[in-house]
């Protein structure tokens, strides 16, 4: 039993290739859509604009339809009776005769490149200033024109091609959708394909008879087409602010990968239709076919379609980059993607799984998109020193912050486990204070721009100058002590001299000796161990924005204290410049730094480790000279040995 329906062309509306039918319905289509803008009633005969393609097997008949602008008997004889007549090069001579004519349905439609398949070709058309007429010829130097009395087409143009022995592909269901959805990307009218459908069925005697009935029946009724896209310029006139909720399936194919959860939605404002889905790449057109980037580089990984006529055709691709029209739009299609965003915040297991897959995205935002920074800081979710294994937002750090607090207090670095345990954020922690951890590369760049966040300044505690709430009492002790350390700190510097900028008293450490910090404008101690990975970096870059270190030591720590008092002492003793490089390097380590030369820290470290294993030194010179016979002594060997003694 043969069933004659409707098939769908999955997510594109398009025009078969030049093979087959070249432009015209396309450009006959745009021309009524444009004279129907200034004349709305050009459209009455006909108000749906489409393309139909049926094909006919038994026949061997290909027919496209289209309800454009069709054609008068004049324009059949000069645009479908000459081979060679060139459309552009009429165009161009009415355009340098000062002619104030439209450049769409202008240019050359290569109707003749039909013959590679067709024997023979019909055209029916019908035109709103004159009759239907239909076209003939085949391909043999001469055709006809006559008068049409068969079915009214209303408006509008019918191509009936004659298909050859060798090019019945062309009737098959798969070889159209395959043309279809190759030539299709830039046509923004609906389809409509109407193929045959076999299906077998047992039945008996008494059942038979009824069936023919309704075959009978199903022969007479106009088969049922489905529309492929949407045409929606009226309801753009009508409204140009008007939203719309589409069905994700119906834009989304099955190659996108990871984005099934995710919101869509679709848009019509000022003559532009956007669609846009979270997927893994950008997409973005215009009607006259020039592919733009008018999204930031931090939403690539939306996918979408822009259809506007607004946009100036006579111009180079890098003026219309800089078009105020094109500006106008991305500034509407960033703000509908933060709305998107935001209706995926409320769902928050949603959102996490967004957020798992864009987080690197929303921090690129902050950094490139200044006008909506904001708005972007809401959508960020980090670990901190109070939230558990749960992420939570700059909103709800404020909501948790102490009466006295000021600032958000936040540390870069490698990984949770590190920042968390970190010298730097023991004082902080210590008085209750949160910390947000930021363990990603891309929170280095995204601080730098986010400077605050509801009037609280976020502030590093890696970095010199951290303010942390006081009391009286605690702020007295604090000068004391750096009164008392103030010569300890000034023997420091003249030991490590270039080292460091400067020694201070620390008032952010508990458990820890020492640490280094760096300057509030430098790069911290994170941020130069990501510049130094860059395979690219300048060398005069990692000069004059490498980190500018500040020791600071822990007053109340027993061995600040000791080596207080030996350099009081004698500020000359050996013991106190060997363990005030020793506390620097580890300070350095601590502090996310790399050591100048690991080498000498090394030995250092296994000269005290032999020393309190009570090694005796004259069976550790013996077993060295042994198993260095060979080798060069390293530089500073002697003078370390002698030191780590003193020292021990």
């Amino acid at each position: 039993m043969k069933v004659l329906c409707a098939t769908y062309i999955p997510g594109e509306t398009c025009i078969l290739n030049r093979l087959i039918y070249c432009n015209i319905s396309f450009q006959a289509l745009d021309k009524i859509r444009y004279e129907s803008l200034t004349d709305p009633s050009k459209l009455e005969s006909c108000k749906d604009l489409y393309i139909k393609i049926i094909p006919n097997k038994e026949d061997r008949t290909l027919t496209i339809i289209d309800t454009g602008i069709g054609m008068t008997k004049a324009d059949m004889i000069n645009n479908l009776g000459t081979i060679a007549k060139s459309g552009t090069k009429a165009f161009m001579e009415a355009l340098q005769a000062g002619a104030d004519i439209s450049m769409i349905g202008q240019f050359g439609v290569g109707f003749y490149s039909a013959y590679l398949i067709a024997d023979k070709v019909t055209v029916t058309s019908k035109h709103n200033d004159d009759e239907q007429y239909t076209w003939e010829s085949s391909a043999g130097g001469s055709f006809t024109i006559a008068s049409d009395h068969g079915e009214p087409l209303g408006r509008g143009t019918k191509i009936t091609l004659y298909l050859k022995e060798d090019q019945t592909e062309y009737l098959e269901e798969r070889k159209v959708k395959e043309v279809v959805k190759k030539h299709s990307q830039f046509i923004g009218y609906p389809i409509k394909l109407m193929v045959q459908k076999e299906r077998e069925k047992e039945v008996s005697d008494d059942e038979a008879e009824e069936e023919k009935e309704e075959d009978k029946k199903d022969e007479e009724e106009t088969p049922k087409i489905e529309d492929v896209g949407e045409d929606e310029d009226e309801d753009k006139e009508k409204d140009k602010k008007k939203k719309k909720k589409i069905k994700y399936s119906d834009y989304c194919s099955d190659t996108c990968a990871y984005n099934r959860d995710f919101s869509y939605f679709h848009q019509a404002f000022c003559s532009i239709m956007v669609l846009l889905l979270a997927c893994n790449c950008i997409c973005l057109y215009y009607v006259s076919f020039i592919f733009l980037f008018i999204f930031f580089t931090y939403l690539d990984f939306i996918k979408g379609v822009v259809d506007s006529e607004d946009l100036p055709l006579n111009i180079s691709r890098e003026m219309l980059q800089q078009n105020k029209i094109l500006k106008v739009i991305r500034k509407n299609l960033v703000k509908k993607c933060l709305e998107l965003f935001e209706e995926i915040c409320e769902d928050k297991d949603m959102f996490k799984k967004f957020y798992e897959q864009f987080s690197k995205n929303l921090k690129l935002g902050i950094h490139e998109d200044s006008q909506n920074r904001k708005k972007l800081a809401e959508f960020l979710r980090y670990y901190t020193s109070s939230s558990g294994d749960e992420m939570c937002s700059l909103k709800d750090y404020v909501s948790r912050m102490k009466e006295n607090q000021k600032h958000i207090y936040f540390i870069t670095g490698e990984s949770r486990d590190q920042v968390s345990n970190s010298a730097f954020v023991e004082r902080v922690r210590k008085r209750g204070l949160e910390v947000i951890y930021m363990i990603e590369p891309i929170d280095e760049y995204c601080v730098q721009q986010l400077k605050e966040y509801d009037g609280k300044t976020l502030v590093s505690v890696t970095k010199e100058g951290l303010e942390l709430p006081e009391d009286e009492e605690e702020k007295k002790k604090w000068e004391e002590d750096k009164a008392k350390f103030e010569s300890l700190c000034k023997v420091i510097k003249d030991i490590l001299d270039k080292r460091v900028e400067k020694v201070v008293v620390s008032n952010r450490l508990v458990s820890s000796p020492c640490c280094i910090v760096t300057s509030q404008y430098g790069w911290s101690a994170n941020m130069e161990r990501i510049m130094k990975a860059q395979a690219l970096r300048e060398s005069s870059t990692m000069g004059y924005m490498a980190a500018k270190k500040h020791l600071e030591i822990n007053p109340d720590h027993p061995v600040m204290e000791n080596l207080r008092q030996k350099a009081d002492a004698d500020k000359n003793d050996k013991s106190v410049k060997d363990l005030v490089l020793l506390l620097f390097e580890t300070a350095l380590l601590c502090s996310g730094f790399s050591l100048e030369d690991p080498q000498k820290y090394a030995s250092r470290i296994h000269r005290m480790v032999k020393l309190g294993l009570g090694i005796d030194e004259e069976e550790m010179a013996s077993a060295e000279a042994e198993s260095t016979e060979d080798m060069p002594p390293l530089e500073g060997d002697e003078e370390d040995a002698s030191k780590m003694e003193e020292v021990d």
